[in-house]
C-alpha cells in the first residue's frame, strides 16, 4: 500500500537579524504520520535549518561562530545590491533542508537534539515546508 504524501507550510516570525529558534515542538505539533520520514525545507536564501542542542552557552557559541566566519562588516560584493551577503553565505553553509525519522507519531531525535531554524537576515516572516513521506 502506498503512503499518501502530505505537504504542509508553517510560518514563523523572526525578531532579530541573526536568530536561532528552536522549532522542535512546532514540528512535533504538525506530525501527520504514524511512521515514516519528515522532510523539512526552508524556501529562503538567507535562512537555514539544522539539528543540534539548544543550550544557552552553545547558542552564544553559534552567534560567535557566525560573526567569526561571516562578519557583518566585511565588504562583500553582494552588499552593493542589498547588504545581506553574509546571510546568503551562512545559509548556504548550514543548508536548507533536513530529514527526520518518525516512529509512533514522534520525531526520532537523540536525547539533546532539537530542530533549529537559523535566521540570518531578519526580522521577517518565514515559511517552513514540511513533507510527510
Amino acid at each position: 500500500m502506498m503512503n499518501k504524501q502530505i505537504k504542509m507550510i508553517i510560518k514563523i516570525k523572526t525578531h532579530k537579524r541573526r536568530e536561532i529558534i528552536d522549532i522542535t515542538d512546532l514540528v512535533r505539533e504538525n506530525i501527520k504520520i504514524r511512521d515514516g520520514i519528515l522532510f523539512l525545507f526552508i524556501p529562503h536564501t538567507t535562512t537555514a535549518i539544522t539539528i543540534n542542542e539548544y543550550e544557552p552557552n552553545l547558542i552564544e557559541d553559534f552567534y560567535n561562530l557566525f560573526e567569526r566566519i561571516m562578519p557583518t562588516d566585511y565588504p562583500y560584493k553582494h552588499n552593493l545590491i542589498d547588504n545581506n551577503a553574509d546571510a546568503h553565505l551562512l545559509a548556504s553553509l548550514f543548508g536548507h533542508s533536513i530529514f527526520i525519522p518518525v516512529e509512533n507519531n514522534d520525531l526520532q531525535l537523540g536525547t539533546w537534539q532539537r530542530v533549529l531554524f537559523l535566521e540570518f537576515d531578519g526580522p521577517r516572516e518565514r515559511k517552513i515546508i514540511i513533507k510527510h513521506l
